[in-house]
């Protein structure tokens, strides 16, 4: 049995390297946090200082039963699609452990997902959509508007059009380039329908170049009175809390992410079009696996094709 490349590694040393290679491998921003988060919670649990070859499965085992990975940060306890992760996160690092030889036995190969179905997609209806979207036309008509617009057009990740570029749109062709793709993938082309088509060219005006979406504080003069956008684009998490603020400004109640826009617009156009492999390729999924929640959340196509 070979002998691990350094003795005496803590678990914070090790999630250090196990990050650096997470980048290394292209994962995206939105993964490698999860990681950074799970393995954290773990840390966490066993206090400073902990070394990962003394770990064993048992002590995965109990903190994996413990309340301190079960509960939620507000309270109850973790559906069990969270669990679910908790579990695929730990198990990766452990592995990534053992390959990378900085311990001698991979103490997550016991590590098994609960079987479980996976919920349904959160989105807006068609409703909540249009009362939306009339609301950020009518009280905010800028940055806000085009983003979320967007999202609802096109069902891109929010990591991807905050990455966007203005010499990323190209309004001859109706198309948009995704060059920060998820894993670090290259998606050549996004397609654009009229309406989505004629708000960008309103949005851009004679803009050539720069973030699509910036951040406020990069604004030369009042954004409001159609100051210069310039500076560095929005981040993800204030995008979420802008759409929590305009959610509640059109009087719709339910939380839903901003990932969420990305599920209505995956489930408006399969209602639409009831073509789950369309679906996959407007959303670039890998695999159709991914694709098929959309469809599993359809029962009337089931209750009217019923004899």
């Amino acid at each position: 049995m070979s002998k691990p490349k350094r003795a005496g590694l803590t678990v914070e040393e090790a999630l250090s390297k196990f990050m650096v290679q997470l980048e290394a491998n292209g994962r995206s921003e939105h993964t490698q946090a999860q990681y950074q988060r799970h393995v954290g919670m773990l840390a966490g649990w066993l206090g400073p200082g902990a070394r990962v070859d003394r770990l064993d499965h048992e002590d995965v085992a109990r903190f994996l039963a413990s309340p301190e990975a079960r509960s939620r940060r507000g309270g109850g306890l973790k559906r069990a699609s969270s669990m679910n992760a908790l579990r695929s996160s730990l198990k990766t690092f452990f592995a990534f452990l053992r390959g990378a030889g900085y311990t001698d036995r991979d103490v997550g190969r016991l590590i098994q997902r609960a079987k479980c179905r996976p919920g349904p997609p959160r989105g807006l209806t068609a409703e909540e959509q249009k009362r939306l979207l009339e609301t950020l036309r009518r009280e905010d008509g800028g940055r806000d508007y085009m983003l979320f617009h967007l999202l609802l057009a096109t069902g891109i990740r929010i990591g991807s059009a905050l990455a966007l570029r203005v010499e990323d749109v190209d309004l001859v062709e109706a198309e948009i380039r995704l060059p920060h793709a998820k894993g670090g993938r290259v998606q050549d082309r996004i397609f654009l329908g009229p309406a989505i088509l004629e708000h960008l060219e309103s949005y851009l005006a004679d803009r050539r170049e720069g973030p699509l979406f910036v951040s406020i504080h990069g604004y030369q003069g009042n954004p409001m009175d159609g100051g210069n956008p310039m500076g560095p684009p929005i981040t993800a998490r204030h995008a979420n809390r802008r759409l929590g603020f305009w959610l509640e400004r059109a009087g719709i109640a339910r939380k839903v992410p901003v990932h969420g826009l990305r599920h209505s617009f995956a489930l408006g156009l399969y209602e639409r079009t009831g073509d789950i492999a369309l679906v996959k390729e407007a959303l670039r999924h890998r695999s159709i696996a991914s694709t098929l929640v959309y469809a599993s959340v359809d029962e009337r196509r089931l209750r009217t094709a019923l004899p």
